[in-house]
């Protein structure tokens, strides 16, 4: 009988992107499969049965593996790749990241309001600093001087990924344009997500 792949499987091995042919981490590769219906189907939690096939995690190489028709030679079937199948990887590790803002606020982690935001960055307790991506020039501007006046060890990460729409429903607010995660480990994996839908989008 064929050994099942697992996650630990991924996290030690290298894997091959069809695009590019080049070996990489598990975490810089995002998976597909068939479907039973043939469709191509993305497998980010790594964790759907059957043969899978590698690309490197960038918007830029689906979409070339879709045009090459890499994803049925790969998978050695009539597997079939939407035209929309980059957006789709898009829409869900977007997805899968304002979820996990959602549970940084859960954790009681996720800050909101500019004064409570600013005030907690100057004293250093901000690990993560969010700005909406239509936020206003001049309140990004002024976060910016709270940065840079906190300790340069307790300084935030930066981070414009979501529009203020995406975070008032993540967070169950109104009009949240700036946001701020607390240190803990909730927002660390917040982090890694954000920074996975930037290199895709990149």
């Amino acid at each position: 009988m064929a050994r099942r792949e697992t996650m630990e499987d991924d996290a030690m091995n290298p894997r091959t992107c069809i695009v590019t042919r080049e070996e990489a981490e598990a975490d810089a590769l995002i998976r597909f499969v068939a479907a039973p219906d043939g469709t191509v189907t993305p497998d980010l939690k790594r964790k759907l049965p059957g043969r899978g096939v590698w690309v490197g995690a960038r918007k830029a190489l689906v979409e070339t593996a879709i045009k090459r028709g890499l994803f049925a030679r790969g998978l050695k079937s009539e597997a079939k790749a939407s035209e929309t199948l980059a957006d789709e990887v898009e829409k869900l590790l977007e997805a899968s990241a304002l979820s996990a803002l959602g549970l940084a606020k859960k954790a009681g982690l996720v800050i909101t309001g500019f004064a409570k935001v600013d005030g907690n960055v100057r004293q250093g307790n901000v690990f993560l600093l969010m700005h909406g991506t239509d936020a206003a020039a001049d309140g990004i501007r002024k976060l910016g001087q709270a940065v840079h006046s906190a300790d340069e060890a307790k300084r935030p990460v930066v981070r414009s990924v979501f529009t203020s729409d995406q975070m008032d429903l993540a967070l169950g607010g109104q009009n949240v344009i700036h946001a701020g995660a607390l240190h803990g480990g909730a927002s660390r994996a917040l982090l890694k997500l954000i920074d996975r839908l930037e290199y895709f989008r990149s």
